[in-house]
């Protein structure tokens, strides 16, 4: 049986999960042999920025154009490496 302080703490895991977004900015960063501080230099976002990205973290939309164009990609091509 669940104590209510483990029943928060069960909640929190569900919401900390449904804040995750599925992404492939680790993926693309490593097939172009780009570390994430060399990304992060390019985007002009921190380290911390790229990682929570990669880690399923929400971010605003310009942090993700940067990402997008730090990549090498389009804007449009914005489904390639985010799936929102």
């Amino acid at each position: 049986m669940l104590t209510p302080r483990s029943k928060r703490s069960t909640l929190r895991s569900i919401v900390r999960v449904a804040r995750k977004r599925q992404n492939r900015v680790q993926k693309l960063r490593e097939e172009r042999l780009l570390s994430k501080a060399e990304l992060a230099r390019r985007a002009g976002v921190s380290v911390l920025t790229i990682d929570r990205v990669e880690k399923g973290s929400t971010c605003r939309v310009d942090t993700k154009r940067k990402i997008i164009l730090a990549l090498g990609l389009k804007v449009t091509d914005r489904n390639q490496v985010f799936d929102d």
